[in-house]
């Protein structure tokens, strides 16, 4: 996906809804990427995401009745029904009662850089924007935890997926620079620098996923059973010999402990140990939690063999993309490298971008 210069998405979005609109604002908020920990913060686990440069952008104004009108430049059409509508029900209803009372409707523009279906939380970008627009024209101030978790509801009742607030929490904490060490039990960020020589490359499969119709509820319905029959509230409570013979147990309980390694690792330096920190996860999560493809894994062994630090499956799975991590001097040729001979083995088209570590989501400048 090439990427619109900034000040040509900002001025698409003020033609769409009218150049001469003074009271014309906007709304950023970023995808991400996970570095390790997938799976784990339904379990009040442990995850390392990064806030990426790659967002959703809304530009909006407020209208003198109750409509909201949603246009998105990238579909060019009126976000009217749909899968893509439900976001925008739900975040206006949900504001709607936290102000207790029925806000102001908006007359809103979006257009994304983020990639649909590769794992990199373009709905939940889109969700945490929506409460940004729709706590701004309601008048409603709210905290980024606070964000967060509405839109974390938001995705919830829009989807019917019980996604995790991993992705809600990336997006709105995000830090130029570092990834975030989320706790999602106690839902406290700690910033883990990104070292100079560390470089991050996504690589998306050709091969999207859909949450709703894959194995995700499955999967999160599973850890629960196994938590009741340990007898802990949650596997973030388990040991390792508690889920010796369930697979699906192992792997959150696993890696929770990769997580804190990987935090290490990068604080220090490390990145040869923290490249094998992310093949033993995408292993994890290819044989323990079984949501894995051949395309992922093919992509995650010629990406070593590449002479990459490490790959592995970033996002819940069954599809969409991995995360490289390599020396920045060698994007280009990684890229180049496991892009062709991917091609040539799948018939697939892989989409291959660099990404940075960058601020999370709010209110910005029209620049």
């Amino acid at each position: 996906m090439a990427l619109t210069p900034a000040r040509a998405r900002f001025d698409a979005l003020r033609a769409a809804l009218g150049a001469g609109s003074h009271d014309l604002r906007f709304a950023r908020a970023p995808g991400r990427v996970n570095l390790i920990g997938d799976h784990t913060d339904y379990q009040e686990g442990l995850c390392l995401p990064v806030a990426i440069d790659r967002d959703v952008l809304i530009g909006f104004r407020p209208r003198t009745d109750d409509r909201v009108r949603v246009r998105s430049l990238d579909l060019d059409a009126e976000i009217a029904d749909g899968p893509w509508s439900r976001p925008v029900t739900e975040a206006v209803a949900l504001i709607s009662r936290r102000a207790h009372r029925a806000g102001p409707g908006f007359d809103a523009a979006i257009t994304s850089t983020v990639p649909i279906g590769g794992g990199l939380s373009s709905s939940a970008a889109f969700a945490v924007g929506l409460v940004i627009v729709a706590a701004t024209v309601a008048g409603l101030r709210l905290e980024p935890l606070e964000i967060a978790l509405a839109a974390q509801e938001v995705e919830q009742r829009a989807s019917g997926v019980p996604c995790g607030v991993m992705d809600q929490l990336a997006c709105v904490a995000g830090r130029r620079d570092h990834a975030l060490l989320l706790d999602c039990r106690s839902l406290t960020i700690t910033p883990v620098r990104l070292p100079p020589g560390a470089g991050l490359l996504v690589i998306h499969s050709g091969l999207d996923r859909q949450l709703a119709t894959s194995a995700y509820a499955d999967r999160r319905r599973a850890c629960e059973v196994a938590a009741a029959r340990i007898g802990v509230p949650t596997l973030r409570d388990a040991k390792l010999e508690d889920v010796a013979d369930d697979p699906f147990a192992r792997h959150v309980v696993t890696e929770n402990a990769r997580v804190e390694a990987f935090a290490s690792a990068l604080a220090a330096g490390d990145l040869t140990t923290a490249g094998s920190l992310m093949l033993a996860s995408h292993r994890s999560l290819r044989d323990d939690f079984a949501v894995s493809t051949p395309e992922l894994d093919l992509l995650v062994d010629l990406s070593v063999d590449s002479g990459a630090y490490g790959a592995r499956l970033t996002g819940a799975g069954f599809g969409g993309c991995v995360i490289v991590l390599l020396a920045p001097a060698e994007l280009d040729r990684v890229s180049t490298a496991v892009t062709g001979r991917y091609r040539a083995d799948t018939g697939r088209e892989p989409n291959a971008f660099a990404v940075s570590a960058v601020d999370g989501a709010g209110l910005v400048a029209g620049s």
